[in-house]
C-alpha cells in the first residue's frame, strides 16, 4: 500500500451560519482544501442521529442519517425552505461550539415547514427511496414518531405495552394514527441521503476517500434495540441484562459505564451473523473506509450488570472473534476496515487483531510513559494507522501544556530531538509547546504506518477548547467548531509540504 494522508475532522465541527457543520458548502470547501493539502482521506465521526449526551456514538438508529447535518441551503435552492424561515432562529450565540439545546428546538421546525412545501411536489423519487430502504426506514420512522408522541422518552418507558412490545396489531395501529409524522421522518432520511450521496461523490472526485466510524454497540435507545429485541442481552420486558462499557484505563480511573445493550452473541451465530452483514454493507454503502470503535470487543468485552452505578463491577465475556469477520468476509469480500485496537489488550485480542489482517491504531500521546511502548514510532507496523491522539484525546497543545506528566514530557522531549537523552526538569520546562507539536506531528507523518491521519485541530495548533470528547464526562463533549475560514491556501501549502518530506502526498 502506497504512503497516504489523511485529517480527521468531525463534520458538525465545519463553519455554517446554522449552529453546526453540515453536508453543504463548507463541507466541499473543506474536501477541496484537503486536494490541495496532499491528503487522500478524510476520517469522520459517526452520521447518525443523535439521542441524549449528543454522542455520536449513541444514536438512535445504526442506518439513518443525522438530520443535523443536512444542508439548510440546499433546501432553499430547492424551493422548500425561504431565507427568512432559516435565518430567523436562534441557533446559537458562539461560533466556536454547537448548542445542541438550540439545534434541536429549532432544526426540526425548519425541517418540517420543508416537508410539508414537499408534500405539494413531485414525489417519485421519494416513493422509490422508501421501497429500497424499507428495511430499516419503516421501523426507524415509526419509532421516531412513537418516541416524538410520548415526549421523546427511551422505548422502555412507553406507556403503551403494546406498542412497547411491538403487538402486531398496536404497530399497525400507531402506523396509521401518526401517518404524517411517520412519513415526516422518512422525507428527512430521504433528504439526508440525497444530500450524502451529492457529498460523497464530490470528495470522491476529488481522489478522496471518506473514512466512517462504526461504533461497536447500539444505543439502548434505538429503533435498532426496539425493533430487533432478540438481538441482544434484554429481559422479557425489554429491560437489559447487561451493558456495555469498560474497566478503569488510561481516561478514567472508575472505567466508563456506557449503557448500550450487549448483543446476544449466540442468536447472531444462529442466523449466520446476518444482521451484522446488513449493517457492514450499508457502512460501506455510505463510506470507502470504515473504522469499527472498540474492536477488542469482538474478543472479548466487558459485560457490567444493569443496575450497577459503576463499571467496576464488570466481567470480561467472551465474544465472536474470528467467526463473525469470516462471515463478514465471506458475503462482503475483503473489507476495508480498521480496527481501533486501544485499551486492556490480551494476547486474544492482538491475535483477533492479526487474524482479521485489518490495519490498527498507534497513538503517539500513549507512547511516551516509559518503557518500550508499542506506540513509540520505532515500534510502529507498516499495517497500522498512526494518529497524533483521537477524538477521545486532548490536542496536541493542549496535552503538552497541561496534560503530559513531567515524566512523559521528559521522555518525548529527548525521543524527539527536543532535548538531550537526558534532560533536566529545567531543558524540559524550555521545550516551547509550538516545537513540541511540530515534532509529534513529524513523528507521526514519519511513521512507517502506511496510513497517517491528523486531527485538524493539531494542524490548526488549538488548545483544550478543541478537545472534542473527554470520555467519562457528562456534557460539554461533541462541540468544538472551526473558526470561519480555518482552511487556508497558507495552511494547506505547509500541510502538502509537510506530507511531502515523509512521502505521503
Amino acid at each position: 500500500m502506497a504512503r497516504s494522508a489523511g485529517v480527521l475532522l468531525s463534520i458538525t465541527s465545519l463553519p455554517s451560519p446554522y449552529g453546526i457543520g453540515t453536508i453543504g458548502k463548507e463541507a466541499r470547501k473543506f474536501a477541496d482544501f484537503l486536494k490541495k493539502s496532499g491528503q487522500t482521506i478524510w476520517q469522520i465521526l459517526p452520521v447518525g442521529p443523535t439521542s441524549y449526551g449528543d454522542s455520536p456514538y449513541q444514536s438512535f438508529s445504526t442506518y439513518a442519517g443525522n438530520p443535523y447535518l443536512i444542508d439548510l441551503d440546499t433546501l432553499c435552492e430547492e424551493g422548500l425552505l425561504t431565507k427568512e424561515e432559516v435565518m430567523s432562529r436562534d441557533w446559537g450565540s458562539d461560533d466556536a461550539e454547537v448548542d445542541y439545546e438550540k439545534i434541536y428546538n429549532n432544526r426540526f421546525e425548519v425541517l418540517k415547514i420543508a416537508y410539508d412545501n414537499f408534500k405539494k411536489g413531485d414525489q417519485k423519487a421519494f416513493t422509490s427511496f422508501k421501497r429500497k430502504n424499507s428495511s430499516w426506514l419503516k421501523n426507524y420512522a415509526l419509532y421516531m414518531a412513537v418516541k416524538k408522541s410520548f415526549d421523546m422518552v427511551s422505548w422502555t418507558e412507553w406507556p403503551d405495552e403494546e406498542i412497547k412490545m411491538r403487538d402486531e396489531a398496536a404497530v399497525k395501529r400507531y402506523e396509521r394514527k401518526l401517518k404524517d409524522d411517520v412519513d415526516f421522518w422518512k422525507f428527512v432520511q430521504f433528504k439526508f441521503y440525497e444530500q450524502w450521496e451529492s457529498f460523497r461523490a464530490y470528495v470522491n472526485g476529488l481522489g478522496i476517500k471518506i473514512l466512517g466510524d462504526m461504533p461497536i454497540y447500539v444505543a439502548m435507545d434505538s429503533a435498532d434495540t426496539w425493533a430487533n429485541p432478540e438481538l441482544f442481552q434484554l429481559y422479557d420486558d425489554g429491560d437489559p441484562i447487561a451493558v456495555a462499557g469498560c474497566p478503569p484505563d488510561y481516561f478514567s480511573a472508575e472505567g466508563q459505564l456506557w449503557g448500550n445493550p450487549l448483543y446476544n452473541w449466540p442468536y447472531h451465530k444462529q442466523t449466520g451473523y446476518a444482521w451484522w452483514i446488513q449493517r457492514v454493507r450499508h457502512a460501506l454503502g455510505i463510506y470507502d473506509l470504515l473504522r469499527i470503535d472498540h474492536f477488542r470487543g469482538f474478543d472479548t468485552y466487558w459485560a457490567i450488570p444493569a443496575d450497577s452505578t459503576t463499571a467496576k463491577t464488570g466481567k470480561w465475556e467472551t465474544g465472536p472473534r474470528m467467526e463473525l469477520f469470516n462471515a463478514l468476509e465471506g458475503a462482503l469480500g475483503k473489507l476495508p476496515i480498521i480496527a481501533e485496537d486501544l485499551g486492556e489488550l490480551f494476547p486474544s485480542v492482538r491475535e483477533l487483531l492479526a487474524d482479521s489482517t485489518f490495519p490498527g491504531m498507534k497513538v503517539l500521546q500513549f507512547a511516551f510513559s516509559g518503557g518500550d511502548s508499542e506506540y513509540l514510532p520505532h515500534n510502529h507496523v507498516k499495517n497500522s494507522v498512526v494518529y497524533p491522539g483521537t477524538h477521545d484525546n486532548t490536542t496536541l497543545t493542549a496535552w503538552w501544556d497541561e496534560s503530559a506528566s513531567a515524566k512523559e514530557k521528559a521522555v518525548a522531549a529527548a525521543y524527539l530531538h527536543l532535548t538531550g537523552y537526558q534532560p533536566t526538569a529545567k531543558e524540559v520546562a524550555a521545550v516551547r509547546t509550538e516545537a513540541a507539536r511540530t515534532a509529534l506531528l513529524r513523528a507521526a507523518l514519519g511513521s512507517v504506518a502506511d496510513r497517517a491521519i491528523i486531527p485538524m485541530a493539531d494542524w490548526l495548533g488549538l488548545g483544550e477548547e478543541a478537545h472534542l470528547n473527554s470520555p467519562g464526562k457528562l456534557g460539554g463533549n461533541w462541540s468544538w467548531r472551526a473558526a470561519d475560514g480555518f482552511d487556508t491556501a497558507a495552511l494547506a501549502k505547509r500541510i502538502l509540504a509537510e506530507c511531502a518530506v515523509y512521502c505521503r502526498t
